[in-house]
């Protein structure tokens, strides 16, 4: 597979469980040494792709090609080239840091010393080398799913699936394993990564694409996807909550009222002649703000449209 060559190709994918249609014709496409993120709730099919991409799961209609090589017909090629991190911990937490990855190298046949080389790289690539000789039990959540990455990247992967990597840390622990992701992107990896955080997928993903019912129905950069909603938002914060409703109804008309942050926020076009004419109405309302932002919408908004339209 070359640099021009895409690390992964899915056409068609479907899959059934039961009753329940989990994949209905997924098709997506991720360049290499890129991250791709994939957004979607629960239920959308998220998992049932990684694995199904990673040879966990057979599919059962629609072509899947991993690092250049077809799921179905190549499955241990396709595992000698990848690596995956799940949801939940694969490490020992009995073992130390070291001992654990020494122990992932045997299981992929390196011998003792080229296990132990590649541990203690793995350690200081992930900034664990002054911890990597204490037991895992005694590591914070971000420390155990460095670990759980550094485990990962034994057989120095072309292609990274992470399946909710940061699904139960707190912030600090998440921005651990950012920092990790984004070392390794720019080390040549192509990562695909699927999350519910949409702030994960706004600060990792070079393309985003969101899943809802088994298929994608949108895909782009996260600016592109952004421009989805319409562009920029004024955000209005008021003094007084009474008056809510009377800034809605001079503001344009996809005015969105969040009585528990007392603001209203809206879609704008021309931001600074928005600004100035938010002014203006509001004072001529006789309306008290406390403050007024024009922003970008979030990926939050982003999905919330998306998934509305997907409905409709």
């Amino acid at each position: 597979m070359s640099d021009c060559d895409p690390a992964i190709v899915v056409e068609g994918l479907r899959k059934r469980y039961g009753d329940k249609q989990a994949l209905d014709g997924l098709d997506l496409t991720v360049r290499a040494g890129t991250v791709q993120g994939i957004l979607g709730p629960n239920g959308a099919g998220k998992t049932t792709a990684v694995r199904i991409m990673s040879t966990l799961l057979r599919p059962d209609e629609g072509r899947v090609e991993v690092a250049g090589v077809d799921v179905r017909t190549g499955a241990d090629e396709v595992r000698s080239r990848i690596g995956l991190l799940g949801q939940n911990a694969a490490v020992d937490e009995e073992l130390s840091g070291r001992q654990n990855l020494e122990m992932f190298g045997r299981l992929y046949h390196l011998g003792a010393r080229r296990a132990g080389a590649r541990a203690d790289e793995l350690l200081a690539r992930f900034g664990l080398a002054d911890t990597g000789g204490k037991a895992v039990k005694q590591y914070s959540g971000g420390m155990r799913r460095r670990l759980d990455l550094a485990a990962s990247l034994i057989s120095r992967p072309q292609v990274l699936f992470l399946d909710e990597p940061t699904t139960g840390l707190d912030p600090r622990g998440r921005t651990e394993v950012w920092n990790a992701v984004r070392s390794l992107v720019g080390g040549g990896t192509t990562v695909l990564l699927t999350t519910q955080y949409l702030e994960e997928a706004d600060q990792l993903a070079d393309r985003i694409a969101v899943i809802n019912h088994g298929r994608v129905i949108a895909e782009g950069t996260a600016d592109e996807l952004k421009s989805r909603t319409g562009g920029d938002r004024i955000d209005v914060v008021l003094h007084d909550a009474s008056q809510l409703a009377r800034a809605a109804s001079v503001l344009p008309g996809d005015a969105v009222v969040d009585e528990d942050r007392r603001m209203v926020s809206a879609s704008v076009t021309d931001r600074m002649a928005a600004l100035a004419e938010t002014v203006r109405v509001l004072e001529a309302a006789g309306i008290e703000a406390e403050d007024i932002a024009v922003r970008r919408p979030t990926l939050d908004e982003v999905f919330m449209h998306l998934t509305k339209e997907d409905a409709a």
